[in-house]
This record gives C-alpha cells, sequence and structure tokens, in this order.
C-alpha cells in the first residue's frame, strides 16, 4: 500500500498515524484497521460510529468525517453546475446563434467529450501529481471558464469553451472520485460511496429545474451567475479537506512507466465497468427519448414528474441499498436490481396512463439507483489505493461510452420497432448485462464474511 503524506497507515507496526501526531494501535475498537481503510488524518476518520455502540462486536470506523462531508459538497455542486448548464445549453446555442438542430446538440454533448479525452492519461498521472494538486487545478479553471461563458460571442467561441469546460470538470470529478475512495472506510463502501453517489442522484433534480427556471424567467446570465458561485463555494471548501496525497512506494510508481493499457485503465475494474456499460446505454434510452415517447403517447404532464419520482425513490432507499452491500455483499444487491431496472423499462414500453409511466420511474428509480451506487462501490471495492486513479477513470469510461452510444443505438432502434419496442429491447438488453455480471464478477464474489475471513 502507498503511504499518505500527512495521513496515513504506518505499514510497518500497523499503527494509525494522524496529523496531531496521536497513534492509535491494532486494537482500536476491539478490531484492526485493514489496509486501504481510508483513513484521513485531521478529519475525524479514526474511531467508532455512534451507533455502532459498545460491547456489540468490532466498532465501525466513522463515516460521516469532515473530510466525507466536504467532498460530498464539492461534488454535488460540481454535479449541480454540470446539469444546470447542460439542460439549456442547446436552447442557448439556438436562441443566440440561431444554429441547426445538430450543432446545438453538439453544444451539449462536446462537453461530455471535453471530459472524456482527458480522464485516461489523469487517471495514471493522478498520484504523481497529487489527488489534491489535480482537485485545485480542475476546480480553479472551472471557475475560470463558467465565468467565460459572459464572454461568449459566436458558436465558435461557445464550442470552444464548452469543450475546455468539460475537461476542466472531468479533472475535477476524477479527483473527487479518487479522494472519496480513500475517505470511506473499505468496509463501509457501499453505504459511503452509496451516500457520496447520492449527491449526483439529488442534483439531477435540482439541476435541470433550476436551469428551466432561470431561463425561463432570467435568460442565461443568471444561469452563469448561479453556476460561477456554486464552482466557487466549492473551490473554497477544499482548504478544509484535511486528505492527504497518497505517495507511491518505488515499486508501485514502476508500475504506471511506460506506455501500455493497464497504465491508463484497472484491469480489476474492467468486468463489473463492462458491465455497467451496458446497462447505462440502456438507462441512455430513458434519458434521452422519454420526451419524445411521451408527446407519443401523450403523456407529457405526467413526464414532466418522471425524474423527480426516480430521485425520490433513490433519496429514500439508497441507505439501505448501502448498507446491505457491506453487509451481505454484492450478489445480494446487484442480480435483484438490475432485473428491477428491468422490469422498469417493461413498465415503460407497456405504459398507457400516467400512473403506469410514474409506477415505471419508480420502480427503474429502485433497480437502476442501485445499480449505480453498488458499481461505484464495487470498483473502488477491487482496486488497491494506489490505483484509485486508473479505476476512477475506467468507470467513467465505459459509463460515458454507454450514455454516448445509446441513443445512437435507440435512435437506429426506434424507426425499426417503435418507442415501444425499443424500451423491450432495452429490457432484454438489460438481462444481457445480468448475465455478464454474472459470468465477469457474481460467480467469484463471496460474502464480506468470508472475504474478511479469507483476509485474515
Amino acid at each position: 500500500m502507498g503511504r499518505e503524506k500527512d495521513a496515513g497507515v504506518d505499514s510497518d507496526d500497523s499503527h494509525i498515524i494522524t496529523n496531531d501526531g496521536a497513534t492509535v494501535g491494532d486494537d482500536v475498537g476491539g478490531s484492526g484497521v485493514a489496509e486501504g481503510s481510508g483513513v484521513v488524518g485531521g478529519a475525524g476518520s479514526v474511531g467508532a460510529d455512534a451507533d455502532a455502540g459498545r460491547g456489540k462486536g468490532p466498532a465501525l470506523q466513522s463515516l460521516w468525517t469532515r473530510s466525507f462531508i466536504i467532498i460530498w459538497v464539492v461534488n454535488f455542486l460540481h454535479s449541480v453546475c454540470f446539469l444546470l448548464l447542460m439542460i439549456v445549453m442547446s436552447k442557448v446555442a439556438t436562441d443566440r446563434f440561431d444554429v441547426s438542430p445538430a450543432v446545438a446538440g453538439l453544444s451539449a454533448s462536446i462537453f461530455v467529450i471535453g471530459a472524456f479525452v482527458t480522464r485516461p492519461s489523469l487517471g495514471k498521472h493522478i498520484h504523481r501529481i497529487g489527488q489534491n494538486r489535480v482537485l485545485y487545478i480542475g476546480s480553479i479553471v472551472n471557475v475560470a471558464l463558467t465565468l467565460a461563458y459572459f464572454a461568449v460571442n459566436s458558436v465558435e467561441l461557445l464550442l470552444l469553451i464548452r469543450f475546455l469546460h468539460g475537461a476542466a470538470h472531468g479533472t475535477a470529478a476524477l479527483a473527487v472520485g479518487t479522494i472519496v475512495a480513500g475517505a470511506v472506510p473499505r468496509e463501509r463502501y457501499g453505504e459511503g460511496i452509496g451516500y457520496f453517489t447520492l449527491g449526483q442522484t439529488l442534483s439531477t433534480a435540482i439541476g435541470p429545474a433550476v436551469g428551466l427556471l432561470l431561463i425561463r424567467h432570467g435568460g442565461f446570465d443568471p444561469i452563469i451567475i448561479t453556476c460561477s458561485v456554486a464552482a466557487f463555494i466549492a473551490l473554497i471548501l477544499l482548504p478544509f479537506l484535511g486528505v492527504g496525497d497518497l505517495e507511491l512506494t518505488a515499486e508501485q510508481a514502476a508500475e504506471t512507466e511506460g506506455f501500455k493499457l493497464s497504465n491508463y485503465v484497472e484491469p480489476k475494474a474492467v468486468p463489473i465497468s463492462l458491465a455497467l456499460m451496458v446497462l447505462f446505454l440502456c438507462y441512455s434510452s430513458v434519458s434521452s427519448f422519454l420526451a419524445l415517447y411521451s408527446e407519443a403517447i401523450d403523456l407529457t404532464t405526467a413526464a414532466g414528474l418522471f425524474f423527480l419520482v426516480y430521485a425520490a425513490v433513490i433519496f429514500v432507499t439508497r441507505p439501505f441499498v448501502g448498507r446491505r452491500f457491506d453487509e451481505k455483499g454484492e450478489n445480494s444487491v446487484v442480480y435483484t436490481a438490475i432485473l428491477v431496472f428491468a422490469v422498469g423499462l417493461v413498465l415503460l414500453a407497456v405504459t398507457n396512463h400516467g400512473s403506469v409511466l410514474l409506477l415505471a420511474a419508480a420502480v427503474m428509480g429502485l433497480g437502476f439507483g442501485a445499480i449505480q451506487a453498488c458499481g461505484r462501490a464495487l470498483v473502488a471495492k477491487v482496486t488497491s489505493l494506489h490505483r484509485m486513479g486508473q479505476a476512477t477513470s475506467t468507470f467513467y469510461i465505459f459509463g460515458d461510452t454507454g450514455l454516448g452510444l445509446g441513443p445512437l443505438l435507440c435512435g437506429l432502434l426506434i424507426p425499426l420497432t417503435g418507442y415501444r419496442g425499443m424500451y423491450g429491447v432495452m429490457a432484454g438488453v438489460a438481462v444481457v448485462a445480468l448475465v455478464i455480471y454474472h459470468l465477469l464478477h457474481g460467480r467469484r464474489a463471496g460474502s464480506p464474511a468470508a472475504e474478511r475471513a479469507g483476509g485474515s
């Protein structure tokens, strides 16, 4: 394991060393601290949860530390800015510069392209540069490029700023994803990453709603101001994060030398990410075509509440999903979640009433919400901390590929099957993803108790 600068685990004597110099032995709370458990100095990570109780078995490491709360807020603010701008960008490009629908769509999607191209290289070098430095760079450039929208006077400049803004957002997001994997105790990855991704879920409800409200009543400038303020708040929170950079050993640094695929992609994360890519492809059929589908079946009013219901179900169920992941293992959640998501797609395919459409939203929130949280936690769980940059990059590469290919493939399918048939096909594809998950990971996954026993 690599050593954290200023705060980390001393692997020579198995004691936790905090920033204030205090040393805690292996018998804290009746249990040792596993390698990669995410101990961070100066953030209150060391110690037992208040709800763990005394005399009831090994105490759990604290989850809601200062570091975790701050990285949660930073991630939430970045996500809100991303979605707030994404939802209005095609309209801004059309209204201001009278561009074609294709160029208007490009003004939105080129942001994702900018994020996509930066991640592989950053995933390789993030621990050499320092995850905190990468986060600072991404956050500072994010603020500057958000303000740069005020200077846009041509569609060419808009596309350039959108691409660079996407690169900055991708840089910050990769650092955030790497840092949170070290801020969450390893035995609580399901619960911790579940709460972490809940911030992104909330942003999917808040960002688009605020964006549509502001563009309708105030125009583009209030949106830029709102995003600039949110991005600046995220930036000024960073000095209080209190997480040290992971310092690689000579052996770990040597792993990333040269030009080879494993320097950019984490092999252990690929099987899980491949299954997730297929599931993200299925979900993109909902995010990309629900508006058109609801018009075709005359359910636009219910469709307006679809993502609100979807987000509400995720918000309510996410804590329970995370705890089950930690206590019973990933298979106890993932198999059921994929099947529930497939049922949601079937309901969407056969809906003929607003209530059925909203039921589909609830079912998909239960299924896909669990898939998102557990997939992110699984990628972190199977990866060593010093490879977390590559693992986070791998997760985003495969996820973005699914989200990018989905609308294209579904668009080719719709003329052949119609919207209902397309959603039926996507339900079948989700089942294929379940098979992929089982073959590549699920059949070899053990229970948490067995994994702990095997590692002792």
